[in-house]
């Protein structure tokens, strides 16, 4: 069954249902991934367009092997070295883009609501690869699905996101998918990086993050995005990872065998120790396998979703 909508962009319109049909499907495209031989013919003949206006690792690694699994071509615009550094705008480029045929369109943009924006002029459907404050949602999809691999039905389960919350597109996009899943949330931030309207998000907000770690049973930090901070918001790097940095002794906390996540890149020592990293509790490596599975799965129910994946 394919999606009822044409795009992807983000988890706050999503429904539950909608949410169960994803990660319903990334579990048979993982099984796919995890092959010798990971090469399908299901989406032959469609074409995939990646336009990341922002560096990336592993979304756009991720989607461009996600679609290759599955048959697709692959198309990956260098934005520095695009019309774009010439001045063409975002509108321009899309037509450019659909004068050529792509089935689906993957974007990362620095401005929120910029893959809304993209979407309303494209016939092709449009993935929210991360647009500027607002959302993420095939980050929250990976991760949610993570949870659910590690810990069964995520009902009446504890989640504590830290970090930098007021930047974080990741954060508002669990926000939303855990919340539909009747996940406890609870954001944690100094006040410059959690100010309170985040709380209108419908999940607790709070400064401290020793007070709630207790029963938590995953604990997700945020990296710390020095690239869209201003100055001043916390005195310095290790008074924010003293307050707020995942360490072994912090995690004791718990009182349980908390999950650790991360969605990546890391900044090793202030958000996170080497030794809680590279735990048996961390699940970051996994995540990514995971985001490849999800990523499969949203290509296929977009622009498949009839054709047999399993051949």
């Amino acid at each position: 069954m394919k999606l009822q909508r044409k795009d992807v962009l983000g988890l706050e319109e999503m429904d539950v249902e909608e949410i169960r049909q994803i990660l319903q499907t990334a579990k048979v495209m993982k099984g796919i991934l995890m092959r010798p031989i990971k090469k399908l013919p299901t989406l032959k003949g469609k074409s995939v367009v990646n336009l990341f206006y922002e560096a990336s690792t592993r979304t756009r690694t991720s989607f461009e092997m996600a679609a290759k699994v599955l048959g697709a071509d692959t198309t990956s615009i260098a934005v520095a070295q695009s019309s774009v550094s010439k001045g063409e705008s975002l509108y321009d480029t899309a037509k450019t883009i659909q004068a050529m045929r792509a089935d689906l369109v993957i974007l990362r943009h620095s401005s929120s609501g910029s893959a809304s924006f993209l979407a309303d002029i494209l016939e092709a459907g449009v993935i929210n690869a991360g647009d500027g404050q607002h959302e993420h949602p095939t980050q929250a999809l990976l991760d949610i699905f993570t949870m659910e691999e590690k810990l069964g039905d995520l009902e009446g389960k504890n989640v504590v996101i830290v970090g930098d919350v007021l930047h974080s597109r990741v954060a508002r996009s669990n926000a939303w998918g855990l919340k539909k899943l009747g996940v406890n949330v609870t954001l944690v931030g100094p006040p410059t990086l959690a100010p309170a309207e985040m709380g209108g998000l419908g999940v607790k907000l709070t400064h401290d993050l020793d007070s709630v770690l207790p029963g938590a049973d995953v604990v997700m930090a945020l990296r710390l995005q020095l690239e869209r901070q201003k100055s001043g918001l916390f005195p310095s790097l290790r008074e924010y990872s003293h307050l707020y940095g995942l360490t072994s002794e912090r995690l004791k906390k718990t009182g349980k065998q908390s999950v650790v996540m991360h969605p990546g890149p890391m900044n090793r020592g202030v958000e996170i120790s080497d030794e809680v990293a590279d735990s048996t509790q961390a699940l970051i490596e996994r995540q990514v396998t995971n985001g490849v599975a999800i990523r499969m799965a949203l290509i296929y129910l977009l622009i498949g979703g009839s054709a047999n994946v399993v051949a």
